[in-house]
């Protein structure tokens, strides 16, 4: 499996990041079985958040890396300070006790990368980064970066740190995908855009897409006049991503590949590095996005692939 290098970490990232969120004590099998297959094939990070399943996902995370004694061999990315029914909470005391819980559930003194879930732009950057500066030099968190953040508050951000000689975001994780969405998925989220991914290019920021797949928009189970799934028909049903499914499809055929395996290498196959979240809930669906990941596209083909 192919890795890219993020700032402040000495171990490589796998551009293949097993995601979740649908861990719980319940499936506590399926997980061991999911994060074993992972490592197996060659992948290394995983990617959770504080309110994933009311923690059960970092709980589960944190059992099978005890059980496994396998802390070291693991990258993990976990997010905190997302917002809650009473508003956004992007604050040191909200960052210090997410994370402090966080630790705990995965019963380990540190996160190799630990980003910030939302955004909240009445907050100074200079508190925020000042605050996980804080937790860095503790050796709670060894990286920082980013979800859902615009590209415009991520420099803001990195200028500041840089200009006092302090650790700023080593990557982002917005979404970014083949199919473009119409509105958020959820409420606070960023997917990138032209502007967002010239930016990347331009700084070579590594970006860790979630929902890399678009929810799974390219697998054959959508169509124009399936409209059971509103929140796929609001998200993603368009002229031109039906468009880019054909677009998808067809090459998928030139190159004996299935178009979702081609939504995934578009993702990385940009001009920055990326690494895709995945969902893979079994063997047959994570060989599949290893196969995917192989695949290399030419920058025309990118081109022909989302501009319609």
């Amino acid at each position: 499996m192919k890795t890219i290098a993020i700032a402040g970490l000495e171990k490589p990232v796998t551009n293949l990041i097993q995601g979740s969120d649908f861990f719980t004590h319940e499936v506590y099998d399926k997980v061991c079985s999911v994060l074993d297959n992972y490592l197996e094939i060659g992948g290394n990070t995983i990617d959770t958040a504080f309110i994933y399943r009311g923690g059960q996902s970092e709980e589960t995370i944190g059992r099978w890396m005890t059980e496994r004694n396998n802390r070291d061999q693991v990258v993990i990315l976990t997010k905190g300070a997302h917002h809650n029914a009473d508003g956004p909470r992007v604050t040191p005391q909200a960052i210090a006790a997410d994370l402090k819980i966080s630790l705990d559930r995965l019963q380990t003194s540190y996160t190799d990368l630990y980003a910030l879930h939302r955004d909240d732009t009445n907050i100074p950057v200079k508190v925020i980064i000042d605050a996980l500066n804080e937790h860095i030099q503790a050796g709670r968190i060894l990286a920082i970066g980013a979800s859902n953040w615009t590209h415009q508050r991520l420099q803001e951000a990195n200028d500041y740190a840089t200009a006092n000689g302090l650790v700023g975001f080593s990557f982002s994780s917005p979404n970014l995908s083949l199919a473009k969405p119409n509105e958020p998925r959820w409420a606070g989220c960023v997917s990138a855009d032209v502007l967002d991914c010239a930016w990347h290019e331009k700084t070579q920021l590594p970006l860790l897409s979630w929902s890399s797949q678009a929810g799974g928009f390219f697998t054959g189970n959508f169509a124009p006049d399936k409209l059971d799934n509103a929140e796929m028909v609001r998200v993603y049903y368009s002229a031109a991503n039906w468009e880019r499914l054909r677009r998808a499809a067809e090459l998928a055929e030139q190159k004996g590949f299935s178009t979702i395996q081609i939504s995934l290498a578009y993702v990385l196959n940009q001009k920055f590095p990326t690494a895709a979240l995945i969902g893979a809930q079994n063997q047959v669906e994570l060989e599949s996005c290893v196969e995917g990941a192989q695949i290399q596209l030419t920058e025309d083909e990118v081109h022909w692939l989302e501009n319609i």
